[in-house]
């Protein structure tokens, strides 16, 4: 059962989950390495727990008691409660969504079993900006492909802006990271899958021409924020998409571009 402990000061050793928050640098190797992520506010702590996701505890401020013990009082945990003033010293940052949990992070699939009854499949490549990340995560959910393949250096998904920005939906879409491209190119060609990569290029073809065509499975590629999409992903591709543009602008931002590809390719 849960264990609410009203804290007064931050000598408390479960409270070292929440350190520094606000440093990317540092928690985008701490978490991962210590097995946990951040869920913020009590919509994607509970869309956390529907996922099958285990809390190591909760930290709130004494208005939101009420409001967040139902969510976790079956499990075995610690809330934690404290005054605004002393939660944002801890974190780094106004906790005004209501609640932050340090979950368990999860033991991410095989790409190979997630591909088995997948027909739609998004692959990020390098993408660094977790709001991106969690915008794309979003797109994903709400269009319906089947999961999310990330590269060795892309941003976390679970870190904890892109959890926030994909308003928790990154905690229901599978996905897993994806080897190498030498490696990953022959997976998913393994499992069937036609990969296109969303970029520029004289030889594309047109979204609208791409879709109306459009094979039975499709890893759709999209590139880094900066540089697109790398030489070795180009290679590994079958086909080039690009979605038309007009007045001389050449692109879209990568999450949007990846919601417009997607509702192209809706059945």
């Amino acid at each position: 059962m849960v264990s609410v402990v009203h804290i007064t000061d931050l000598s408390h050793e479960g409270l070292q989950d929440y350190v520094s928050l606000t440093d990317v640098a540092l928690r985008k190797v701490s978490d991962p390495k210590r097995g946990l992520y951040i869920a913020e506010s009590s919509k994607v702590i509970q869309r956390a727990l529907n996922a099958g996701h285990t809390p190591r505890s909760v930290l709130i401020q004494e208005q939101w008691l009420e409001e967040t013990l139902p969510l976790i009082q079956d499990y075995d945990c610690t809330l934690f409660v404290g005054n605004s003033s002393l939660l944002e010293e801890l974190t780094g940052f106004d906790i005004h969504r209501g609640a932050l949990a340090a979950m368990q992070r999860p033991v991410l699939p095989e790409v190979r079993d997630l591909l088995t009854t997948a027909r739609r499949v998004v692959v990020l490549e390098d993408i660094v900006d977790h709001t991106n990340v969690g915008a794309i995560f979003r797109a994903v959910a709400g269009l319906g492909a089947d999961a999310v393949l990330v590269t060795p250096r892309c941003a976390d998904p679970l870190y904890r802006r892109s959890v926030r920005v994909s308003m928790g939906t990154v905690l229901q879409v599978p996905w897993t990271r994806l080897p190498e491209w030498s490696e990953a190119r022959a997976i998913l060609r393994e499992a069937g899958f036609h990969i296109a990569a969303m970029a520029l290029s004289d030889d594309a073809v047109s979204l609208r021409e791409f879709a109306a065509q459009q094979p039975e499975k499709i890893a759709l590629v999209f590139g880094s924020e900066g540089d697109g999409l790398s030489s070795q992903a180009l290679v590994a591709c079958d086909t080039i998409v690009t979605i038309p543009m007009l007045h001389g602008v050449d692109s879209l931002n990568v999450a949007s571009a990846s919601a417009v590809a997607l509702y192209a390719l809706t059945d």
